[in-house]
Formats: C-alpha cells, sequence, structure tokens
C-alpha cells in the first residue's frame, strides 16, 4: 500500500470518481429507520440532489486541526470577559443561562490547499442524523476507502445523541430524564431536511422516549406547562432559525423558555456565546484573544478563522476598496441567505451592506471535489461540517455543491460521507 500522507486525500479527492453509495441500502435503512416503508419515496423524490454519490477524503492531521480548533473556541466562551463582551450586544432573552450548552453544533470549513479555515458556526445544524445513515450506506471502491469505512460505519452516533440529551436536560434540571422531547421548526414538513426530524423522532422512541414533530406555532404554554396537541414537552430540539424567539408565532416557546419550564436546546444562550457571527470578530482578532486571557497555544489555533470584522457606514469605504478579498455575511442571517462574495457585489447590493448590520470575512476558498457526471469530469466545491456537542466531535460530513454557496440543488452534489485517511 501506498504511504498515507495528508497529500493522498487531495489526490483522492481530484482523482476518485468511483461511486460508494448504495442508493438501495440506504433507501432500505431510510424506510426501516423512519418506521415507514413508503417513507423514502414520498420525501427524497423531491430531493434528488441532497445525497451524493461519492465520498469527499480528509487526511486525519486535517481533522485533528479542526477538531482543534472547535475547543479552542469553547474554551474562549468559557472565559468571563469573552462572555461579558459577546452578551453585551446579544439580546435580553440571550442573557440567562439555563445549564444547556446546545445540542448538535455545527462547525463549517473551507479546505483548500492549506489548513483548514472555519467559516461559521451553526447552533441548529442541520444533516446529522441523515449523514449518520448515509455513512453506513457506503460500499468500498478500494482499500483505502476500505479502511476509512471502518470508522464510518461504527454506531457511536446514535448512542451519543441519546447521551447528549440527557445531559442537556441534567444541566438544567439535575437528575433524571425528559419522558417527552418535541422536535420544532416552523412548518416542519415543508423543510427541505423534514426527513432527518423523522429520524430524530423515531431515535427518540426507539431508546423509550416519547417524541413527536411540531410547528412551533402549536405550542400552548399555560400554567407553567408547555404542550404541543395537548401533550406535556419536557424537552425541545430546537430547529428553529429564529434564534431570539422573536417572532408572534413563538410567543409559547419564548415564555415557557424565559420561565424555565422547559428544557430547549440549543437555545438563545447558546446562540449569543457560540454562533452569532459578529463573535467571529474577537475569535479571528489576536489582541482581543489575548486581552481575554486566552492562553497563547488556544491562540495559535484560531489563526485558523479568516479575519473578519464589522461592516459600520464608518469603514465601509475601505470596506468596498477590498471587497474582491472579502466575503459579506449578515449579522442576523442564516443557511447563506444574503450572503454576497466581494467580487460579485452590485452597487445596489452595497448600499445595503454599507448601512451596517453585515460582518466581512477574508475570503477562504472552499475545497474541491472532482466528480464525473455522463462520462464527463466537473469539479464541484467542497465544505465540511463537524456536528459537535460540548467540543466533541459526534460526526464529520461534507457537503458538495456549485455556485456561491451550498444549496443541495446541484447534480452530483449534496451530503457526502467524511472519510479520513
Amino acid at each position: 500500500m501506498a504511504e498515507i500522507t495528508p497529500s493522498l486525500s487531495a489526490r483522492l479527492n481530484r482523482k476518485c470518481f468511483c461511486i460508494t453509495l448504495d442508493r438501495a441500502e440506504l433507501r432500505a435503512a431510510l424506510d426501516h429507520e423512519a418506521g415507514d416503508a413508503g417513507f423514502c419515496e414520498a420525501f427524497m423524490a423531491s430531493r434528488p440532489h441532497l445525497f451524493s454519490n461519492v465520498p469527499v477524503f480528509l487526511a486525519a492531521s486535517a481533522l485533528d486541526e479542526m477538531q482543534r480548533i472547535v475547543v479552542a473556541i469553547e474554551a474562549t466562551a468559557k472565559l468571563p470577559a469573552y462572555r461579558e463582551t459577546v452578551l453585551s450586544w446579544a439580546p435580553e432573552i440571550a442573557q440567562r443561562d439555563f445549564g444547556p450548552v446546545g445540542a448538535l453544533m455545527g462547525y463549517d470549513f473551507h479546505l483548500d490547499d492549506q489548513d483548514p479555515k472555519l467559516i461559521e458556526v451553526n447552533t441548529n445544524a442541520g444533516g446529522a442524523f441523515l449523514n449518520a445513515l448515509l455513512a453506513r450506506a457506503q460500499k468500498a471502491c478500494c482499500s483505502e476507502v476500505d479502511q476509512a469505512l471502518i470508522g464510518a460505519r461504527d454506531d457511536h452516533f446514535e448512542t451519543s445523541v441519546i447521551a447528549m440529551f440527557e445531559n442537556e436536560w441534567r444541566r438544567q434540571r439535575g437528575a433524571g430524564s425528559p419522558r417527552t422531547i418535541a422536535i420544532v421548526d416552523d412548518q416542519p414538513r415543508e423543510q427541505y431536511l423534514y426527513p432527518e426530524f423523522v429520524l430524530a423522532r423515531q431515535l427518540f422512541l426507539k431508546h423509550g422516549v416519547e417524541a413527536m414533530i411540531g410547528d412551533a406555532s402549536e405550542l400552548k404554554y399555560d400554567g407553567g406547562r408547555l404542550r404541543l396537541g395537548g401533550q406535556q414537552i419536557d424537552l425541545v430540539y430546537n430547529r428553529l432559525v429564529d434564534f431570539t424567539l422573536d417572532r408572534p408565532e413563538h410567543a409559547a416557546l419564548r415564555a415557557a423558555y424565559q420561565d424555565g419550564a422547559v428544557v430547549l436546546t440549543p437555545n438563545p444562550h447558546n446562540h449569543a456565546l457560540l454562533a452569532s457571527k459578529r463573535n467571529l470578530t474577537l475569535l479571528s482578532d489576536p489582541a482581543a484573544l489575548e486581552a481575554f486571557g486566552l492562553p497563547p497555544d488556544m491562540r495559535s489555533r484560531l489563526a485558523g478563522i479568516p479575519r473578519t470584522t464589522l461592516v459600520t457606514p464608518d469603514n465601509s469605504d475601505a470596506a468596498w476598496q477590498s471587497r474582491k478579498d472579502m466575503f459579506f455575511k449578515p449579522l442576523s442571517g442564516h443557511g447563506s441567505k444574503a450572503v454576497y462574495r466581494g467580487d460579485k457585489v452590485t452597487k445596489g447590493m452595497w448600499a445595503e451592506i454599507a448601512r451596517g448590520g453585515y460582518v466581512a470575512q477574508a475570503f477562504a476558498a472552499p475545497g474541491q471535489r472532482m466528480i464525473e457526471i455522463d462520462g464527463a469530469l466537473s469539479p464541484r466545491k467542497m465544505d465540511v461540517r463537524l456536528y459537535t456537542y460540548d467540543g466533541k466531535v459526534l460526526l464529520a460530513a461534507a457537503r458538495l455543491y456549485q455556485g456561491q454557496t451550498t444549496n443541495f440543488r446541484t447534480p452530483g452534489g449534496g451530503f457526502a460521507p467524511v472519510l479520513v485517511i
């Protein structure tokens, strides 16, 4: 066998065109896990680009570097001076710490020929349950893939997820376990990742926890109890992108959370500490990190975060001049909405950005995965997401796409398993 080096993963991403996804096995697994023989046909037909046929190869050294960045960010979030700063621009609802640290955090990375670059942190990262199944529906095409699949096929994700939610409960309640969990989003059946809500519900049921999927607008709060369809809810697995629960349809959940009547994870406090885009202006600033008291070894790890600054009317002229090397992201955005690459920004777009409410992040090139479609080679951009809990990695997955940002609309694109070489 050839010597395993970090460059082997890059070579495989460029030259391995083998289809490793066994779609028949994946369909059967989705139907089985969902407890519905027609599940895959009903929901996956309208999502033809949710899963890619090929894996993404990642050097073990790159994965280790990504994990080190995650640990450093979560260590920073525990520093009193840092917490005071980021909570100073957070809304009132995010100030109180009820205990939970946030289920299924998502850390997104770009990997070019240099070291991994963290581009975003998410509190309601989607796709983990789907990717856990995807990893188990792969077939080996060569010895390197066969070795990498050994780790991808293990079943620690399921037990880790159950332990995670139980721990979130105990962090707020002290003891015991939740009896009823609600997986909550706006119009959940209309969400592109609705199939994974079903998988999450079935996983909870499998482990003896009553679980249901619900629209946040259907929650009722009275008498100190949060209910969905008349059923009392102990814990809410929060998939909303209204991170501050400000919308009128979220009033019941907001009131129950503020009263401590329900365990909500992830919650507004988690988002304020870890996922607010404005936090990247601190995490990418060595001087600020030193002032907060972050040790030198942790500061060096955070060099993997591209320099990020807040756009204001005062500095917008300078930001315009350097825009071609920047990505502009709205502070209140999610899911790549209203995100602009600097060299694509029009004067009209810039008028919106210059008013403020955006951060400018130094451009970090995504990695590239070559695929074969209808006999022709075609490049796809790729990023890697680490799903974590309390700083520990539960699962790694990749997304392949074309265009400015991930979109699940690209032929040959979608979620892809990460195979560590």
